[in-house]
């Protein structure tokens, strides 16, 4: 019983009410919000987000941070560009931009793991880095015509589910699978909760934080590989700003900012809360200022309020016990 209880009592379930109480408002308020080719497109435009988030969810679990996923992003596209203008056929263009990601990340890795930089500074360091790259790669013009077969995807569906979130279940169950089920997510959670214990229980510290920044390069590249083909169009500025989505999820989704604690299902739904929000307002025909807001606000909120909720949890869970009568006192 107690366990049913503290399932319905933990962050997720709460996300969970906000997604549908959210969605519903929406529905009732918002015209058009609830139709299926809208609910399509809501799910297509948070594709690229989620792709980003689910390597990051391990990053932040472990106590660091990734900033530079978007600005990988950009880079991906940049160089698809340039590499379709050069006349490079696509499949091995997709090879290359997908190595490019995984330098990107191996780069942060490499400055936080062996030079023990601090991964806010770092990241924050080559968010700027990588969307300098991508202007110097492809300058202010924009590249498009890819191939219909691939663009097609990028933007088709399979009933009223987007091709690419399929892609992004699929990916999903996969690092959901490692991070709960197999002693390696045991072994990132640990680096969360605390590295020392974990570096002296013979957890491979240096290395697993290194591979977990270069899976976080490689998915950016892979959202933005989805990102050009979705709008058919390589510019170096594409997902900018796209860096305080993809945080605001995976911290709305209930993982810990300081490491030690979260949950896959949990960042999913964040994405989703997010999405639906997003599409709301812009179906309500909101400023891109609002949306900036709105976005700041969820940033802060999702810092904020997971830290609230466990706080009045233990709370409440706590049991005052009064210290035994000691001989001879009387009440």
């Amino acid at each position: 019983m107690s366990d049913v209880k503290n399932r319905l009592m933990s962050w997720e379930s709460a996300l969970l009410v906000l997604l549908i109480g959210s969605w519903s408002v929406a529905s009732l308020t918002v015209e058009g919000f609830s139709g299926t080719s809208n609910m399509s497109f809501l799910l297509l435009d948070v594709s690229e987000i989620a792709l980003m988030a689910i390597p990051l969810t391990l990053v932040v679990i472990t106590g660091e941070i990734d900033l530079s996923v978007a600005s990988t992003l950009g880079l991906t596209s940049a160089i698809i560009g340039t590499l379709w203008d050069a006349g490079l056929t696509i499949e091995s263009i997709f090879v290359i931009a997908l190595l490019v990601g995984a330098v990107c990340g191996l780069v942060n890795g490499l400055l936080v793991t062996r030079l023990g930089l601090p991964s806010l500074a770092v990241t924050i360091g080559t968010l700027a880095l990588y969307r300098g790259l991508a202007y110097v790669v492809l300058g202010d013009k924009a590249v498009a015509d890819f191939p219909q077969v691939y663009t097609g995807w990028a933007t088709g569906s399979i009933g009223p589910i987007p091709k690419p979130i399929l892609l992004v279940a699929v990916l999903a169950v996969i690092a959901g699978v490692i991070l709960h089920a197999t002693p390696l997510g045991r072994s990132v959670f640990a680096l969360g909760y605390n590295q020392e214990a974990a570096y002296f229980a013979g957890i491979r510290v240096k290395r697993i934080k290194l591979w977990l920044f270069v899976a976080s390069g490689v998915f950016a590249s892979l959202a933005g590989i989805v990102y050009t083909l979705r709008y058919s169009s390589a510019r170096a500025d594409n997902g900018t700003g796209l860096e305080l989505a993809v945080v605001a999820a995976v911290l709305l989704g209930g993982v810990s900012f300081f490491g030690g604690r979260g949950t896959l299902p949990g960042v999913l739904t964040g994405v989703l809360v997010f999405g639906v929000l997003r599409n709301a307002l812009i179906l309500a025909d909101v400023s891109n200022e609002v949306l900036n807001f709105v976005t700041g606000l969820l940033l802060i909120s999702s810092v904020l309020a997971p830290n609230l909720a466990t706080l009045v949890r233990n709370r409440r869970s706590r049991t005052v016990t009064p210290p035994p009568l000691m001989e001879g006192t009387s009440v």
